[in-house]
């Protein structure tokens, strides 16, 4: 079964390569005396990058992934996206609490006023310390909310880690089984809930592996960050202590990333005063 999906994906990718000569070829045959060379470039690359390739690989890993536990994140186009490795259970309270103790900054919202200021200050390399995330999905929906750590003064560089809240109860009778993974339901107001993470630590600016999409370049060792992360938790007492968890199925390699497949699982030990600060 093995050996056929192998070759299915070389199929696969042998005819995306098919379908992006003919693609070019057509594109240039259409615009030719037209339109300049770099405006048809321009075209024949957000065509691929932005519509053909991401449809694609969405129905690879539709079919790939059927009945599994999710191993990762997943991008806006259904792509793979940073693997799941850290889980906190606590209140949201104790939840920003814990980061703020840490040196840590909530990420403010993804809208049309932050893309742009992110954006101006990752071209100019100047601070913007709670700079917005792009939104990935798990549990059929974006993150909750979102923490950073700036690596010195620049906005190309900097730890993070999006969050996605569960109910603590459903998350503890169901939490080895695909009941828990596949509930898309947001607990709602400040009760206990467990808040599942998928931390990496940005480096400078890259393509896509997959469609060559423009994004963040990322460490590809997400067990680093994840240690790192749990390591700044501990250091400000804020956890209590983390153990490692492997979900229902192995992690092998997760897009570009080195994973060993196991969330880091810890209680937030966070006092009144704390929070209330």
């Amino acid at each position: 079964m093995r050996l056929i999906l192998l070759f299915l994906r070389r199929v696969a990718i042998l005819a995306l390569g098919v379908v992006s000569i003919w693609l070019i070829v057509d594109v240039f045959r259409f615009v030719d005396h037209r339109t300049p060379t770099i405006l048809a470039l321009a075209i024949t690359y957000a065509l691929a990058a932005y519509v053909i390739l991401p449809r694609a690989v969405r129905m690879g890993l539709k079919f790939l992934q059927r009945k599994h536990v999710p191993r990762f994140t997943v991008t806006g186009d259904g792509l793979p996206g940073d693997p799941v490795n850290l889980a906190l259970v606590g209140t949201l309270s104790q939840l920003r609490a814990a980061f703020a103790a840490a040196g840590w900054v909530e990420a403010d919202k993804l809208n049309l006023m932050s893309s742009w200021r992110m954006a101006k200050a990752f071209v100019l390399n100047t601070p913007y310390p709670t700079a917005p995330f792009s939104t990935l999905y798990l549990f059929g929906r974006g993150q909750d909310i979102g923490f950073q750590k700036a690596i010195g003064d620049s906005p190309r560089k900097r730890h993070h880690v999006r969050f996605w809240a569960q109910d603590a109860a459903h998350a503890e009778a169901n939490a080895r089984s695909l009941d828990f993974w596949l509930n898309n339901d947001k607990p709602s107001g400040d009760g206990l809930a467990v808040w599942v993470g998928a931390g990496t630590r940005d480096t400078g600016l890259s393509l896509t592996r997959l469609t060559f999409q423009i994004t963040h370049a990322t460490d590809a060792d997400t067990n680093v960050e994840r240690e790192y992360i749990i390591s700044e938790l501990s250091g400000c007492g804020v956890i209590r202590h983390a153990t490692l968890f492997k979900p229902g199925e192995g992690f092998g390699p997760v897009n570009r990333y080195i994973t060993d497949g196991e969330i880091a699982v810890a209680e937030l030990h966070v006092t009144g005063a704390l929070i209330g600060a």
